[in-house]
């Protein structure tokens, strides 16, 4: 035992008590966010920050703090000053001296790195859109803490619902307090929290398993990975009260191994857990052990889905198996499993702490509480947002998002990674649940959230999003199989213009079919963006067959660029950018593009001078001149 250990529910209030103080001696505190912000030079950074505190005698003064994500990734690297709450975007380690002196000394905001909307400056963290329209209660505590340091996590009341629980309730009433809340799995499937635990704790065996599914692989989806970097403690907490509820002594967190710093951080708090007596034996003298471990996975997007997971644990093929029996039954090593996501874990902490009657105050009778969205896409604030259940597309993009870059037209919203929906602007005003979504032919799914402009291409984006299915599609079943990869054939006929109308009725039936017959979640929703893209925007995929021409100009196959000869001065911009030498003219006469060269990479468009515009694209059907024109000897 060392002397940190947690013998007791009020040897950790005291613990808490001890390290709000520790924070107390401090009067300022720079927040740096160094998981995503990082690779901006958030480290260079704070280094700046480290050496200049030290030359200006203040770093006993003044702390900083290696936070997680603090949420607006589009003013990356950001940095946060308390008490002050002045938040920084954009911030270069040359700004650090003006930032002591001007914040730090004399307590006043460095106009040129805060926010700015409709014209005025915006300091406070609390002042911008992005964050007023939010509602921090999972999140509470990223950006705000070290997540290296179980001691900020302390201080912050993290292990309060563990304690409250092992020491204070029966595991029956922690599955009913939880099934009280109504709280609904946040991975995909909203399966109800509680009723999964009752499964697990009622089937026979003294040996059970729970699994946090850490295996966020949604293209633009990073929900887990922040709360994983940002508050790992909150996630051991929540697994720890789980597995006291449903008698588990063993648990893992399986984390993708493109996810270095949470796999750091994780595997830093379950050390400082374990020292603190807040995990292993003998938790807080309640008589429970417990441990975790954490396995890496190799990147396979099925083992997101909880047998397949389940086998890759147990040194298999990542592969589904039919379902009965469920992981609850016989999962890992044929033992009683019960299987989470990060997000759902992180909630139960908040359960314990308010009571099921306060947590389900907030959201709606599809779904309670709060729902972490990565908001990335055609969007203007883009980063890690927290709503309410029920909150609409249109606050989410408009007042959280800050709206359409350029003042551009929301057209949809992909929602619930690959598997999910396109959802159209007529939704903007549909409050946001598990039920809700369902009705529109999308799904929650763990979160991820992309917006799109009248400059996507439905027709592309659905069948981005089934090649990434079907390239992660185990191929274990034919439905999947075989099925996902005809319905992308077609979907590349017709993004290249070789399709017949009657591919469309194919298209439909093979989705039906697919979903219907395919044996895990992956295949069962593959055909989600197909089928959302046909009910809500079948004219695009019309335009793409019948008139060889997509609105959007992306489908390059359809696309033709050509020169405007009045409006072309003969400046060479457009033929020195051109990688294939399909631009021929004369210095100050007309420039022609030769279609037959011509590979539509569009770097022509680029490099002509705005003032000119002499470059444009034609989507549809060639001239019977186009047709007949020959390419020419690139020699």
């Amino acid at each position: 035992m060392t002397t940190k250990k947690i013998r007791s529910h009020q040897h950790l209030k005291e613990a808490a008590r001890r390290a709000q103080k520790v924070r107390q001696k401090y009067r300022c505190r720079a927040l740096i966010c160094m998981t995503g912000c990082r690779a901006l030079g958030a480290a260079d950074i704070a280094a700046a920050f480290k050496e200049k505190l030290v030359a200006a005698k203040l770093n006993k003064e003044v702390a900083v703090v290696e936070t997680g994500c603090i949420g607006l990734c589009a003013r990356a690297p950001v940095v946060l000053i308390e008490p002050y709450e002045y938040l920084y975007g954009g911030v270069k380690p040359g700004d650090v001296d003006e930032i002591i002196e001007t914040t730090i000394r004399n307590g006043k905001p460095v106009e040129s790195l805060v926010g700015v909307e409709d014209g005025n400056a915006l300091p406070k963290i609390d002042q911008v859109g992005f964050y007023k329209a939010q509602h921090k209660a999972v999140l509470e505590n990223c950006g705000r803490i070290d997540p290296k340091r179980i001691e900020d996590a302390i201080a912050r009341g993290c292990y309060e619902a563990e304690a409250k629980a092992l020491c204070t309730m029966a595991p029956e009433e922690v599955i009913e307090e939880v099934t009280k809340a109504d709280l609904r799995g946040r991975g995909g499937a909203g399966f109800p929290t509680g009723l999964k635990w009752s499964f697990c704790r009622k089937s026979p065996g003294d040996e059970k398993y729970l699994i946090c599914n850490a295996d966020e692989g949604d293209p633009g989806a990073f929900m887990d990975r922040a709360l994983k970097e940002g508050d790992p403690h909150r996630v051991i907490e929540g697994m720890t009260i789980a597995a006291y509820a449903i008698g588990a002594a063993n648990g893992f967190v399986y984390v993708r191994a493109e996810y270095p710093i949470a796999v750091e951080h994780i595997g830093i708090a379950l050390d400082q857990a374990r020292e603190y007596g807040l995990l292993g034996k003998n938790i807080l003298g309640s008589g429970f052990d417990f441990d975790i471990e954490v396995r890496i996975g190799a990147g396979a997007f099925v083992c997101g889905e909880e047998t397949a997971l389940i086998a890759s644990l147990e040194g298999k093929r990542g592969m589904p198996r039919p379902r009965p029996p469920f992981p609850a039954q016989k999962g890992y090593h044929g033992k009683p499993t019960n299987i989470n996501n990060v997000e759902t874990f992180a909630n139960v902490p908040l359960i314990i702490n308010k009571g099921a009657k306060l947590y389900s105050s907030v959201g709606t009778d599809g779904g309670k509480g709060t729902k972490i969205f990565a908001l990335a896409g055609k969007v203007n604030n883009t980063g890690l947002v927290e709503v309410p259940m029920g909150a609409t597309l249109r606050q989410i993009v408009f007042d959280v998002g800050g709206g359409i870059p350029d003042g551009g037209k929301f057209k949809a919203a992909q929602m619930g990674g690959p598997s999910g929906g396109c959802v159209p602007g007529q939704f903007l005003d549909l409050g946001i649940d598990y039920d809700s979504v369902k009705d529109i032919g999308a799904i929650m799914g763990s979160g991820g959230l992309i917006v799109m402009d009248e400059s996507t291409c439905m027709v592309d984006v659905a069948r981005y999003f089934l090649q990434f299915v079907q390239s992660e599609s185990c191929g274990k079943c034919t439905p999947c199989r075989v099925g996902a990869k005809e319905m992308l054939h077609i979907l590349d006929a017709i993004c290249e213009g070789r399709a017949a109308i009657e591919d469309l009725n194919r298209l439909e039936r093979l989705a039906d079919h697919v979903g219907k017959a395919s044996l895990c979640g992956l295949g069962q929703t593959a055909p989600n963006p197909v089928m959302t893209t046909l009910r809500y925007f079948k004219n695009e995929y019309q335009d793409h067959i019948e008139r060889n021409q997509c609105p959007a100009f992306v489908c390059s196959t359809m696309l033709s660029f050509h020169i405007d000869p009045d409006r072309c001065t003969g400046c060479g911009a457009c033929a020195r950018a051109c990688p294939v030498e399909a631009i021929a003219g004369e210095k100050k006469k007309t420039h022609v593009i030769d279609g037959g060269i011509c590979i539509r990479c569009g770097a022509c468009l680029g490099a002509c001078p705005p003032q000119f515009a002499a470059v444009y694209r034609r989507s549809g059907k060639l001239t019977k001149r186009e047709k007949q024109k020959k390419p020419r000897s690139k020699s």
